[in-house]
């Protein structure tokens, strides 16, 4: 194995085109260019960037509420802006992802039009490797608090890193990275870089960030969404200045040992690239590698159980 294993990565802090499936997407190829103009191996986008995260359910006073005639009017819209897995908006991303010979991580508010789950909507992470390949597709295992309106539970068919042709890449969704069992998964699967997708990455997203780097000896690219207030659906008022935020970015990139690559960044899009040494990974675990000696699995048992068939 070469000890110099370089890699340029990017991170696409950006709004999607909020409940608008159709603009989003060609936004989101248009980042996946500049992305591998970039120079960028690997591309992340954020929790449920397609075509946009619920903020609405947290900033929108009332619209928690049961039987909420607005509420169900916006969540109309989501659902009909959400993605099937075996749709076009699919294809086009993996076809993409082909064209510019680049691994691409993004979030999508999936719908499932047939077969077990026929009507649910899921907090789902795509993962795309350069030869057009869906190659890992996780559905997140429990939506948090008010995101439970939303969303069904996932289960644990995507609790892997899959090969990209530079080294193994994984990603879990928000609160997932404070379910220990769920990091130990994708520990075990021997990820070189980790996409950790969040709303916005804030002081306890940081936290939990970098200490899935140190726990897990890999780079994390720790991916927050930028909302304006003024994306927020007019039927559900918030108390947020039209020039505010709901979402605020907060991206970073963490190295194997906890520090930073690249600080976090606030309040306003940007592709944020930087270059990994994945040799980091192999030198850090000589103290620390919870899926090899310090796994012990003479006193612990592990596994994960797949999809119902």
């Amino acid at each position: 194995m070469p000890t110099d294993r370089l890699v340029r990565v990017a991170l696409a802090q950006s709004s999607a085109v909020y409940l608008d499936s159709t603009r989003s997407l060609e936004k989101a190829l248009g980042l996946m260019q500049d992305a591998a103009k970039g120079g960028a191996a690997l591309v992340a986008m954020g929790e449920t960037w397609l075509p946009g995260y619920p903020a609405w359910l947290d900033v929108c006073p009332g619209a928690a509420l049961w039987d909420h005639a607005p509420t169900k009017e916006v969540f109309a819209k989501l659902r009909q802006n959400s993605v099937a897995v075996d749709g076009p908006e699919v294809a086009r991303l993996a076809q993409a992802a082909r064209d510019l010979s680049i691994t691409v991580v993004i979030g999508i508010n999936e719908r499932v039009d047939r077969g077990p789950g026929h009507g649910t909507l899921y907090n789902s992470l795509l993962t795309f490797t350069p030869d057009g390949r869906l190659a890992n597709h996780h559905r997140k295992l429990v939506p948090t608090y008010t995101e439970r309106m939303v969303w069904g539970q996932g289960d644990g068919g995507g609790l892997q890193a899959v090969d990209a042709p530079f080294g193994r890449v994984g990603g879990l969704i928000c609160w997932e990275h404070w379910m220990p069992l769920a990091r130990q998964a994708m520990h075990e699967s021997g990820e070189h870089i980790h996409v950790a997708v969040w709303p916005t990455v804030h002081d306890l997203h940081q936290l939990a960030s970098r200490h899935y780097a140190v726990e897990g000896r890999c780079f994390v690219l720790a991916v927050g969404l930028i909302m304006p207030a003024s994306d927020l659906p007019t039927a559900l008022p918030s108390n947020l200045a039209p020039d505010a935020f709901a979402l605020r970015g907060g991206s970073a990139v963490l190295a194997p040992d906890g520090s930073y690559v690249v600080e976090p960044c606030f309040d306003r899009e940007q592709l944020i690239f930087a270059d990994l040494d994945l040799a980091a990974t192999d030198r850090e675990r000589m103290t620390l590698d919870v899926a090899g000696h310090y796994s012990r699995p003479d006193v612990f048992t592990f596994g994960v159980r797949g999809p119902e068939k």
